[in-house]
């Protein structure tokens, strides 16, 4: 058995004892060690974001302080869902290892088929783009996207912090 995916089996079976949500781990690897892991907590967290994988990405990009996690493989209990997928896609996560695939999660009563043939037209609609276009040119236009930019409310603080402190010494 590959030894990522026992570590991957062992932290879903860590969830379900605890009973946080179904029986889904997962890894994140870099250079042959583990930089992240997580399993469901759908129950324990009452959130439907918090699946293993979500989990196990949210770790490793805390774990080594970037969101980019290139370079890394992820083992997880079964394939991923096409919430976790595209965070798996956005974080640049190069290889993914899976034990079971969506007709096994169907048959213990999740529903990942579903979302992989709903239509989605039927629910979206797109409104007031001109005014959403508007904020991406603001963004588009921002020269160093990851700078920081100092809290304005945090400053005020300080600022009155300052003033109090100055007017107790006088």
């Amino acid at each position: 058995m590959n030894f990522f995916m026992q570590k991957a089996i062992e932290e879903a079976e860590s969830g379900i004892h605890q009973r946080h949500g179904g029986p889904f781990g997962c890894v994140v690897v870099k250079n042959g060690e583990i930089i992240g892991k997580g399993h469901n907590e759908v129950l324990k967290q009452n959130d439907p974001t918090c699946h293993g994988e979500m989990l196990a990405i949210r770790d490793a990009c805390r774990n080594i302080g970037s969101y980019d996690l290139s370079g890394c493989e992820l083992y997880t209990t079964a394939e991923p869902c096409p919430m976790c997928l595209g965070a798996i896609m956005w974080a640049n996560i190069g290889r993914v290892f899976y034990g079971c695939n969506i007709s096994d999660t169907d048959a213990i009563g999740f529903r990942d088929e579903k979302f992989y043939n709903t239509d989605k037209t039927a629910m979206l609609t797109e409104t007031d783009r001109r005014e959403c276009l508007e904020l991406f040119d603001e963004y588009h236009n921002i020269a160093d996207k990851t700078k920081k930019r100092k809290n304005q409310a945090y400053t005020l603080r300080k600022i009155q912090s300052i003033c109090l402190f100055a007017f107790y010494l006088y």
